[in-house]
This record gives structure tokens, sequence and C-alpha cells, in this order.
């Protein structure tokens, strides 16, 4: 029998040290807040773990019949970001969907009783919006993103009027999100409902906005959800400079949006250029 390499040699795990490092680094996450889920492939767990050796099984509030059998990779919950780097095993754990859609099975990680993140629900819901449009999807990523989280408090909480300021901030902006940002009302995080409502809003969009809580992001793989929740920031960042400065003299214009459109290739979400 072959033996196994070493769990922390494995691409996905040193991806997520590497990202839950950085989050925290930027300060978009705090303490014990923000999550990760990385959606993975059996054949990436069996040259390191044995599919068939359940640590614990954990119970769920939510159904996630859907993805019966799936395996993930996931950040704990009330556990820090600062410290997944040093104790990885305690921080994350690899975790598989039971049959039944309603029990996680531990097959590594989580020490000392720690469960999946508390969000887990909303991340199970977000997976399989994304999934149905998305075959290759992989990520769903929170965090709470400074300036996103400030512009939630000053700016108008209209999806269409929200996603035109951050595509004017920054020329990157519609070319890296074209389908524009979705906006949620303010509900209580680690419920079934928070969870409906933002898989709702992610069968048309990859960036999602808890007003007064931060941002879920998704997408094909951890750098990509990284970059699309990092632009979003730096425009929301450029957008809190320019309100201090103010007042505006020009801007990007929908004609150079149309423009930059064409020259990238991507469709600006229907409706929300003039």
């Amino acid at each position: 029998m072959l033996k196994k390499i070493d769990i922390l040699q494995a691409p996905y795990v040193k991806e997520m040290i590497e990202t839950t490092s950085n989050l925290y680094r930027l300060g978009w996450d705090e303490r014990n807040g923000g999550n990760i889920s990385y959606l993975l492939k059996e054949e990436e767990i069996t040259p390191f773990l044995d599919p068939k050796k359940v640590i614990r099984k954990v119970s769920m509030i939510v159904n996630a019949s859907e993805l019966a059998g799936y395996y993930f990779l996931v950040t704990g919950s009330g556990k820090y970001f600062k410290n997944v780097a040093n104790a990885p095993a305690e921080n994350l754990g690899i975790v598989r969907v039971a049959e039944d859609g309603k029990m996680l099975e531990v097959l590594w990680g989580l020490e000392n009783d720690c469960r999946p993140t508390s969000e887990l629900p909303s991340h199970f819901m977000s997976h399989m919006a994304r999934l149905a449009v998305d075959p290759e999807h992989r990520i769903i990523m929170h965090c709470h993103a400074s300036h996103l989280l400030a512009m939630s408090f000053t700016h108008v909480l209209d999806e269409r009027a929200f996603t035109r300021t951050l595509w004017q901030m920054c020329t990157e902006c519609l070319v890296v999100f074209p389908e524009g940002v979705a906006i949620i009302p303010w509900m209580v995080p680690g419920t079934n409902e928070i969870g409906t409502a933002t898989a709702d809003k992610m069968k048309d969009t990859r960036l999602v906005l808890w007003p007064q809580h931060g941002i879920y992001g998704a997408g094909k793989g951890m750098d990509e959800v990284f970059g699309l929740i990092e632009t979003a920031e730096k425009a929301a960042e450029v957008y809190t400079y320019v309100q201090a400065q103010g007042p505006i003299l020009q801007t990007i214009t929908d004609d150079n949006l149309r423009r930059l459109a064409e020259a990238f290739g991507v469709t600006p979400k229907e409706g929300f250029l003039e």
C-alpha cells in the first residue's frame, strides 16, 4: 500500500493558508471574521487521505443533499485567520457531505471538536446555485472588506447604482465583474434565511454584498475569487477618497464603458448602462 503524502503538501491546503493569511493581513478578516469553502475532487483527496477513514460526523442545519458525496476544504468556526498558517489542522478541515445531506463527515482537521464555519449553510446554498450555472465553480469566500463595508452605510443600496459607482472608479472593474454586484437586505448571519437570499443572487452574479457586514464572492479558483473581491474593494477605496476630495470633475462615461466592454469581450449587466 502506497504511503499517503502529508496533507499540508496539498496545493489546495497551501492556497488556503496563503489566502487566509493575506485576508487577515489586509484587515478584511478581523478576529474570527470571514470564512472560505473550497470544493475538491476525490482524486485530489486520495493522494493525501483515505476517504473511507471518517474521523467524526457533524450535523448541519441545512439540507445539502444536492452536494452529497462532495468534498470541501473549509475554515473552522470561531477560528482566527491569523492562526491558520501555524496551526492548519486546528483551524481548517476537509469534510464530505454525507449521503443524507444533513451530516458532514470529517476526514481531516477541525481538531479539538472544532466545527466548520457557522456560515457553511450559506456557503452550501451558494455552491449549489453557482454549480447550476457554472460546472467549474469551486470557491465561496466571505470577508469584511473595509471600504465595501463602509459604502454600505453611505451609498444608496440599489444594485444598479452601486455597481455603476464601482465601475466608474477603476477601469478594470467592468472587465472583472461585468455582471455587477448584487445586494441583499441586512439579515442575521449563519441562518438559512441569509443563505437562501444570497444563493438566489448567486444565480446571476459572483459578488453579493451583505450590508453593514461584508461581501460574498464565488468563482472557479482561489485567485479568481480573491481578485474579484480585491478589485471591488479597490474601487470602493477609490470611491472613499473621491468622496473626501470632491467634487467629481470627470469620470468614466457610459460610452467609455461600452467601448471597454467591446474591447475585452464582456457583456455589462443588461440595463446597468444608460
